[in-house]
C-alpha cells in the first residue's frame, strides 16, 4: 500500500511538468504558425524541429521532412565528421624538402620541393605564427641550417593531394571572386585571399582608385570600375574573377573620405603565389634562386627533409571554422575527409565520406544532398528532422564536448553574439546560423536548466523580407524553443 502511494504521489508530481510541457509545445506550435503567415514569409518555406536527446524523440516537428538548403548551417556535417574521422588533435602538414647535393660554398644544384597538405592557416595573416613573414623566415632557417646559400634551380610545388577545381560547378559567380568564395586548394596561402585598398573619390558618384594589392609581388591583373557614395555606406565592392585567372574586376562602392580602404577577394592560383612569393622572400634575404617556380605532379626520388610544417589542432580549426563560419576553412576539412578515405581530396570523394559517416551511424538520409563542405551550393540540401537525429548522435560519441565548444554560443561569441542575449538564467544555447539571399537557418543544442539536452534545427527558404527582418522573426522562435523546459 506504501509504494502505490509513493507511485501515485510520483505521478502526480510529474503531471505539472507535462503538462507544462505540453502547454509550452502549444504556444510553439502558435508562434510558428503565426510566423509562417507573416510579412514576407508567406511564398517561403520554414521548417523546425526540436529532439530530445536523454529521450530519443522528437518533441516538435514542423515541415521536419521537407529538403531546405541549410547555407552555412553544412558547416555541422563537415566539422563533426572531421572530428569523428581525424580527431582532435590531428594537423594538417606542409612539406618542405629538397634535392640535389650542396657545394662547399652552399650552392644547391636542385631544387625546392613545397608539398601542400590542406592547411588552410598556411601563411593566414590572421596570426604572427603563421604569417607569412613568419613562415617563410623558419623554411629559410631551415634551408640554412643544411648549408643552403643559394639555389641553382627553382622552388617547385606539388598540389596532388587535392583535385585543381576549388570551386564547385553550383558556386555563384558574384560569390568566386570574393574571400568567402576562395575555394580549397592542397597548397593553401594567406588563406587564399588578397586585400586591395581603394582611395574614394572626392565626391559622391566620382570613381575610386585601387591603390595597393597586399600580398605585395602578387601576379595579378586589377580592373576598378569601383565609386564613391555617401560614407556611412560600408563595403559594397564585389571582386569578379575566376581561379587561375589573373584578372579581377572591381565593382560597386567605397565610402566618401576613406583612404586605403581594405576590401578582400579571392587569389587567383594560392599554390604557385605561395611558391612564387617564398622564392622572392629568400632573394631578399640573401639565398638567390637561378629560375622561376614550378608545379609538379609528383615527388621525384631522393628528396631531403627541409621542414615539416604543422598546423594548429584540427580541435582549434574545427572551432574557427564554426565560430566565424569560414568558408575556406570547411572546404579544406571536406576535401581532406576524401583524399583520407579514397586518395584524392575532391568534392565527390568529401561528398562520400560524410555520407559514410552518415550511413555507419544509422541516420535517415532522405531529402539530404551534400555537395561541398562549406553551404555556398544551393544544391545541399537536408530536412529539419535529420539534422536534429544528426547533431543526436554526436553527443554520443567521445569527442562530443570538444564539438560542442566549436560552436558559437548564443549571447556571447562568434556568429551568435548578438542573438538571444536575454536568455533566463540556466539556459545554454551553442547555434551554428547559415544565411545567402533566401535562406536563414539556425541548428544546434539547448541545455536546458533541467539538465535536458535539446538538438533544434530552424530553417526559412524562400522568404521575401530581409535577412534582418527574417532573422528577428527566426529569433522569436529560438527563444521559444529555449524555454520550452
Amino acid at each position: 500500500m506504501k509504494r502505490t502511494l509513493l507511485i501515485i504521489a510520483f505521478l502526480a508530481a510529474s503531471l505539472p511538468l507535462c503538462k507544462t510541457l505540453a502547454q509550452s509545445t502549444a504556444d510553439l506550435e502558435k508562434l510558428v504558425n503565426e510566423t509562417r503567415r507573416s510579412t514576407g514569409m508567406q511564398h517561403g518555406t520554414l521548417a523546425v524541429s526540436v529532439y530530445n536527446t536523454r529521450q530519443q524523440k522528437m518533441i516538435y516537428s514542423y515541415n521536419s521532412e521537407l529538403a531546405m538548403t541549410p547555407a552555412s548551417v553544412e558547416k555541422l556535417l563537415t566539422t563533426g565528421v572531421g572530428f569523428a574521422q581525424l580527431g582532435s588533435g590531428f594537423r594538417f602538414t606542409t612539406k618542405v624538402t629538397m634535392r640535389g647535393n650542396v657545394d662547399r660554398d652552399g650552392v644547391l644544384h636542385g631544387n625546392i620541393y613545397i608539398t601542400g597538405g590542406g592547411d588552410p592557416t598556411l601563411g593566414s595573416y590572421r596570426y604572427r605564427q603563421t604569417s607569412s613573414d613568419s613562415l617563410f623566415d623558419g623554411w629559410m632557417r631551415a634551408l640554412k641550417r643544411k648549408g643552403v646559400r643559394r639555389i641553382d634551380g627553382r622552388v617547385c610545388y606539388n598540389v596532388t593531394i587535392f583535385d585543381e577545381q576549388p570551386l564547385h560547378d553550383t558556386w555563384q559567380w558574384g560569390d568566386i571572386g570574393n574571400y568567402y568564395g576562395t575555394g580549397a586548394s592542397a597548397l593553401n596561402f594567406h588563406e587564399n585571399m588578397f586585400f586591395v585598398y581603394f582611395n574614394a573619390g572626392s565626391k559622391i558618384g566620382h570613381p575610386a582608385t585601387a591603390a595597393s594589392i597586399k600580398p605585395k609581388n602578387l601576379d595579378m591583373h586589377g580592373i576598378c570600375e569601383v565609386t564613391t557614395a555617401a560614407e556611412t555606406t560600408g563595403d559594397n565592392v564585389t571582386i569578379y574573377g575566376s581561379p587561375y585567372s589573373k584578372d579581377r574586376l572591381y565593382r560597386g562602392t567605397v565610402p566618401l573620405g576613406k583612404q586605403n580602404f581594405a576590401v578582400r577577394g579571392a587569389m587567383p592560383d594560392p599554390a604557385r603565389s605561395c611558391a612564387d612569393i617564398f622564392s622572392s622572400y629568400l632573394r631578399t634575404h640573401g639565398i638567390g634562386i637561378s629560375s622561376n617556380s614550378m608545379q609538379v605532379y609528383s615527388q621525384p626520388d631522393s628528396l631531403r627533409s627541409v621542414v615539416d610544417q604543422y598546423s594548429s589542432e584540427y580541435y582549434t580549426i574545427a572551432q574557427y571554422t564554426n565560430l566565424t563560419s569560414n568558408n575556406l576553412y570547411a572546404e579544406c576539412i571536406f576535401k581532406y575527409l576524401g583524399y583520407k578515405k579514397y586518395g584524392i581530396g575532391t568534392f565527390d570523394n568529401g561528398t562520400r565520406a560524410i555520407m559514410d559517416y552518415l550511413k555507419e551511424k544509422g541516420l535517415p538520409t532522405g531529402g539530404v544532398h551534400v555537395v561541398d563542405g562549406s553551404g555556398l551550393s544551393r544544391s545541399n540540401t537536408m530536412t529539419a528532422d535529420f539534422l536534429c537525429r544528426y547533431l543526436a548522435v554526436l553527443t554520443k560519441e567521445p569527442f562530443y564536448d570538444d564539438f560542442l565548444t566549436t560552436l558559437p554560443k548564443t549571447g556571447e561569441s562568434g556568429t551568435a553574439k548578438n542573438l538571444l542575449t536575454n536568455l533566463p538564467t540556466g539556459i545554454t544555447v551553442r547555434v551554428k546560423t547559415g544565411t545567402m539571399d533566401g535562406v536563414k537557418a539556425y541548428a544546434g543544442y539547448i541545455i536546458t536548466p533541467r539538465g535536458e539536452t535539446l538538438t533544434f534545427c530552424i530553417v526559412s527558404n524562400g522568404h521575401d523580407c530581409s535577412s534582418q527582418e527574417v532573422a528577428a522573426k527566426l529569433n522569436k522562435i529560438l527563444y521559444k524553443i529555449a524555454t520550452l523546459y
